[in-house]
């Protein structure tokens, strides 16, 4: 699957759940923007700020929208939900 999406991930060099969140992404078309917090504090708390306090790594967001870590979007994908949020246009909201 193509998609629109612009995906942006906050991650860490050394975490195994960014790692499966890339690579489920990348199965599905997309090619997240990687940042990585563990180089940069101040991304660090760019990403805090954005997704309401949480520390934790990854976090995602789709389209401007934050979607959460690797769990969430293992779940939607199961669900069937991420497949068409995936597929929106890509446009930034507040990012």
């Amino acid at each position: 699957m193509k998609g629109g999406a612009a995906v942006r991930m906050y991650v860490t060099g050394a975490c195994p759940y960014c790692r499966r969140a890339e690579a489920l992404l990348r199965n599905k078309g997309i090619t997240p923007e990687i940042i990585r917090v563990d180089r940069d504090v101040a991304q660090r708390q760019t990403m805090q700020n954005l997704a309401h306090g949480r520390r934790s790594v990854p976090q995602i967001f789709i389209n401007g929208q934050h979607v959460g870590g690797y769990d969430d979007i293992a779940a939607m994908d199961r669900r069937g939900a991420l497949d068409p949020l995936l597929q929106e246009t890509g446009r930034e909201r507040g990012e």
